[in-house]
């Protein structure tokens, strides 16, 4: 209050109202207005450190997260390679029976090794090769033997049917018997001349008689006229 009294008093003078001393007064509010802005605008435009070291902090942070993030994929991706090897090698080693047989007679905690287990496998994928080539050759036999039988079993069928529309034709077949009268009668006389031309003192005497034998009484004539006179004895026996 008495500022403001002072200041009312010096603006009136003895002689009234002092315009100069009014002016002064103001000039100098102006004055301290402008720096008291100027002061306020100065200091809003001071950069704040505090928030560019939290958004440094912020971004700095994200980084190191993506990079964990970026490891802990890597890891686990390599960890899952490692597994489906390790699951192939032991299947592997149980499908192999090679390999079977060597874990078997593995002593203590003794694995068989990577190497082993694929040259176990691969000498083992040989030999199916091979078993796979000598059953195709067997089924070529077996095929070409049951074709074989079909044409036989034609060529019987045929004869029961040729039978079946002339059953006349047949009365004069000889029967089994007789058959086996004929080949007894070979096979007696065969068997005596063999038993007085083969020894049978050691086994190479052996193999050198019945070669003799077969090229002395085995001829294509010999056997013919052999032959031959059996059937006329069985004739004669029949009729």
């Amino acid at each position: 209050n008495e500022s403001c009294t002072f200041k009312t008093d010096g603006a009136f003078s003895d002689g009234g109202f002092d315009q100069s001393f009014y002016l002064e007064t103001a000039r100098k509010g102006s004055v301290v207005s402008r720096a008291n802005s100027i002061g306020s605008t100065s200091a809003s435009s001071v950069p704040n450190t505090d928030d560019e070291d939290s958004d440094y902090r912020h971004e700095t942070s994200l980084k190191d997260s993506y990079k964990d993030r970026r490891r802990q994929a890597h890891t686990q991706a390599e960890q899952k390679r490692r597994d489906a090897i390790k699951k192939g090698y032991d299947d592997l080693q149980s499908i192999v029976p090679t390999c079977q047989q060597q874990s078997e007679f593995a002593v203590g905690a003794q694995k068989i090794s990577k190497a082993t287990i694929l040259q176990k496998t691969i000498d083992y994928i040989h030999f199916l090769h091979k078993e796979k080539k000598k059953q195709e050759e067997e089924v070529s036999v077996l095929r070409k033997e049951v074709m074989a039988l079909k044409i036989m079993k034609t060529n019987y069928e045929h004869i029961v049917k040729a039978h079946q529309s002339n059953p006349q034709q047949g009365e004069d077949q000889v029967s089994d018997q007789v058959k086996f009268d004929i080949f007894q009668s070979i096979m007696d006389s065969l068997f005596v001349s063999f038993s007085n031309s083969v020894s049978v003192s050691s086994f190479e005497e052996l193999s050198a008689c019945v070669f003799s034998w077969i090229e002395e009484h085995c001829k294509p004539q010999t056997l013919r006229e052999f032959v031959v006179r059996v059937l006329r004895q069985i004739n004669v026996q029949l009729y």
